[in-house]
């Protein structure tokens, strides 16, 4: 395990570290511009690019690249919606989502304002649809970051933070203790099952606001 993982973990770091952190970037900005964040895995990207830090200057280009390449993304999700949001609403990839997750997000966007805007950063599907969904809405572009900016501060410093740090207790024991390699693999997995947890009680205790009022012609209401 040792071997392999410090063999996986040497790859990502032999990049350059300016192009390392520029592509991470760039996977934010993918991962949370218009539904390509229900494709594109920005966990995955955030963490990988993450275990190469190892000193406080990339720790902190890390986590600003994440955060401005997210705020990028979901800009671009923003005015698309405001641009065309009912056109992508009716396209072939928004019929695909279905029309009852569009429906959510709006309502959810209607009952909760600004909360919603911070809290969807945690929540599946409804991440890649509030930018679009805020933006064919009469919330101000100002306001919607007002809100964002604080979920993708939390986000991204506590992925960065995480796989770093994991990374660099690796490094370390690594010569000294053959299991080093399971302990980094269990830490990540802890996170992410974390990670889970925290999205699941979001979603519960959010989940009057999503949802979506009984149709009365609804043979099953």
């Amino acid at each position: 395990m040792n071997d392999f993982l410090g063999g996986l973990l040497d790859l990502v770091q032999s990049v350059d570290p300016v192009l390392r952190t520029l592509l991470a970037g760039i996977g934010m900005m993918l991962e949370t511009s218009v539904l390509v964040g229900l494709i594109v895995p920005g966990d995955t990207i955030v963490i990988i690019a993450s275990t190469a830090v190892s000193n406080p200057v990339e720790f902190i280009a890390m986590v600003l690249a994440i955060i401005v390449g997210a705020l990028l993304g979901e800009s671009i999700g923003f005015w698309l919606g405001r641009t065309f949001g009912p056109a992508i609403r009716r396209s072939w990839v928004g019929r695909k989502i279905g029309e009852k997750n569009w429906q959510r997000a709006e309502l959810y966007l209607d009952r909760r304002g600004g909360i919603a805007v911070f809290l969807s950063r945690f929540l599946p599907v409804l991440h890649s649809l509030i930018p679009l969904t805020v933006g064919m809405s009469r919330m101000t572009y100002r306001r919607f970051l007002a809100w964002t900016i604080p979920a993708c501060v939390i986000w991204a410093g506590a992925y960065v933070g995480v796989a770093s740090a994991a990374a660099g207790g690796y490094r370390q024991l690594a010569d000294r203790l053959h299991g080093a390699g399971y302990i980094f693999v269990g830490v990540i997995a802890a996170f992410l099952v974390a990670v889970w947890g925290i999205k699941k009680l979001i979603g519960r205790g959010e989940a009057k606001h999503l949802d979506l009022p009984e149709d009365p012609t609804d043979p099953k209401a």
